[in-house]
């Protein structure tokens, strides 16, 4: 530890064996995931995107010039020694699912693991089209009780423990977006709950199973839709009571990524906005998906609360308060995975003239896939860090934070919350970035 250390280290229990990933979905987004970390392991790829893998971190003073990479600064699993594991309600092995999805280029990213690949075989979905219409697919565990529903994705995980050796495990919702849900008196407490799961409450969607199985047998759960999942107080509390490191939801890689860079630039500044319109085409499942009003709703919700989070209208009202903000999401085939998003903003300025700013992102969901929340999952489980993990809001559209609080949605603020989560973790000082010790005489 350096003499500029302003605490203890937490103690952090060793990333020794095997790490078991299992994913939730093995479309697009986890084929693409698995692909881009085999081919980083065999060193047939660089890492590119992820901040676990290729990030540093300042420590004290600039003169110091002490700036590690994160995956040496804190004791993160190794690449090398992840296994997947996954559910999908299609059959294909992550081999066909990669050449389906038409992400990767099949001669250099696709054939070059094939055999990697083939080997992940998908089990049987805990399925109901009831929260996601578009889709029709039969490697299901069919249509049976929300109970046996949770007792067969126990007995998953364990079989897939038994036949992989894994030491440890990280859970991560990568499928799709489930129909709109409130939270209600199901969701209260663990015995409202239950209740609900014993009457096939249509409250309880599969996503709950799946996260509350995850909590029981203490595996770190991330949810990577904006379904509510883990995100209700019956589960937020039995993740703290039982230690278990929970983050969430619906990851940040596209067009709402934009949004959390140039919302904090106008409010920086005192700029004006006066509408904000979004819309995206995209083909793939997602987007098909997302083309059944029901779904829509759940994905509109997390999209349309990053601006209000932000710029917080209630405190700037002459800035804020009439801002008119509208969301699209079109299913168009012939992208496929590749989606393009288009954002008008209507901004004012001094004595109020108007400005216009327009963005056209041409991305890819799947590109933007890394390892980082499986890594910091586990990492965070083993540091004992139990419950809501809100130092992980920088890869979510809809961030996870205690009862009361506000989610902090501004992507440059969110990253010095992981950062300084890893230098608190590590006994390092915090970065103010005040710097008046380099201009003030001592």
């Amino acid at each position: 530890m350096s003499p500029s250390s302003s605490g203890s280290a937490r103690k952090i229990a060793p990333a020794t064996g095997k790490l078991g990933v299992l994913t939730v979905g093995l479309g697009a987004v986890s084929s693409t995931l698995i692909a881009g970390v085999e081919l980083a392991k065999r060193g047939m790829a660089a890492p590119i995107g992820s901040l676990a893998q290729m990030g540093t971190i300042r420590l004290g003073k600039r003169t110091e010039n002490r700036s590690p990479l994160i995956k040496d600064f804190v004791p993160l699993a190794r690449l090398e020694d992840i296994e997947w594991g996954a559910w999908d309600p299609f059959p294909d092995d992550a081999y066909v699912a990669a050449q389906r999805a038409g992400v990767l280029e099949g001669p250099r990213h696709i054939e070059a693991i094939s055999d990697t690949l083939r080997a992940i075989r998908p089990m049987k979905a805990a399925f109901d089209r009831e929260y996601v219409k578009n889709i029709n697919a039969d490697n299901t565990i069919g249509t049976i009780s929300k109970r046996a529903m949770l007792n067969a994705i126990r007995e998953d995980i364990h079989r897939f423990r038994d036949e992989k050796k894994v030491d440890r495990m990280v859970m991560i919702w990568c499928a799709s977006t489930e129909k709109f849900i409130e939270p209600g008196p199901a969701h209260r407490d663990l015995a409202s709950f239950e209740k609900a799961i014993d009457a096939n409450d249509p409250t309880i969607a599969p996503s709950m199973l799946y996260a509350y199985a995850a909590i029981l047998e203490g595996i770190p759960f991330a949810n990577g839709a904006p379904n509510l999942a883990v995100d209700t107080p019956v589960l937020r509390d039995l993740a703290t009571q039982k230690g278990v490191a929970i983050s969430g939801k619906d990851f940040k890689t596209g067009q709402t990524m934009v949004k959390t860079v140039i919302a904090p630039m106008l409010k920086a500044r005192m700029l004006g906005l006066s509408g904000w319109y979004s819309t995206n085409i995209l083909g793939n499942r997602d987007g098909e998906v997302l083309d059944d009003p029901e779904n829509f709703k759940t994905k509109e919700e997390s999209k349309l609360g990053v601006l209000e989070h932000i710029l917080q209208p209630e405190k700037y009202p002459e800035l804020y308060g009439n801002v008119f903000h509208k969301v699209r999401i079109n299913y168009y085939p012939p992208r496929g995975d590749n989606k393009e998003g288009w954002d008008n903003i209507d901004i004012f300025g001094w004595l109020g003239y108007p400005m216009q700013i327009k963005v056209d992102f041409l991305c890819r969901d799947s590109i933007l896939a890394a390892p980082d929340l499986v890594l910091f999952s586990d990492l965070a489980q083993r540091a004992g860090l139990g419950g809501i993990q809100e130092w992980l809001s920088f890869y979510y559209k809809s961030p996870q934070v205690a009862e009361g609080l506000y989610p902090e949605h501004d992507l440059f603020i969110q990253l010095t919350k992981l950062k300084n989560t890893l230098r608190w973790m590590m006994g390092e000082e915090q970065i103010t970035h005040l710097g008046r010790e380099y201009y003030d005489e001592v």
